[in-house]
């Protein structure tokens, strides 16, 4: 089975100028806890929401930062027609708990998790 059949659909962008301000909305207004940044279209980071700064940190030179100056960038993307099991290798590899799913082109199609995984793996072998 290739990862299409497991991947979450909806994914959360941000543009690569949004702020600190906006993404934090964002965060706020969703049940993800990674916020994808994309330039023109294509997938150049992400935002975890482990990595946003405590609210007591959060002073307005810090509100106005960028999304590119706080992003990683995505070391790892698989496309739709990547297997389930090599995608469970790679989280567990790279220690990270979801992978982007992308075009060829570079554009986000998708998001999959450890946690799509697992619900695969309970559906599947029970």
């Amino acid at each position: 089975m290739t990862v299409a059949s497991i991947m979450t659909c909806k994914v959360v962008t941000a543009k690569i100028n949004d702020s600190l301000s906006t993404i934090c909305e964002i965060f706020e207004n969703v049940k993800f806890h990674d916020i994808f940044v994309v330039d023109n279209g294509n997938l150049i980071g992400v935002i975890s929401d482990r990595n946003l700064p405590a609210e007591k940190e959060r002073d307005a030179a810090t509100m106005n930062k960028k999304a590119y100056e706080i992003m990683s960038k995505v070391a790892v993307t698989v496309d739709a027609k990547t297997s389930i099991e090599k995608v469970s290798n790679l989280l567990l590899e790279n220690n990270i708990s979801c992978i982007p799913v992308v075009s060829p082109e570079g554009v986000i199609e998708g998001i999959v998790s450890w946690r799509d995984i697992l619900k695969f793996y309970l559906k599947n072998h029970q």
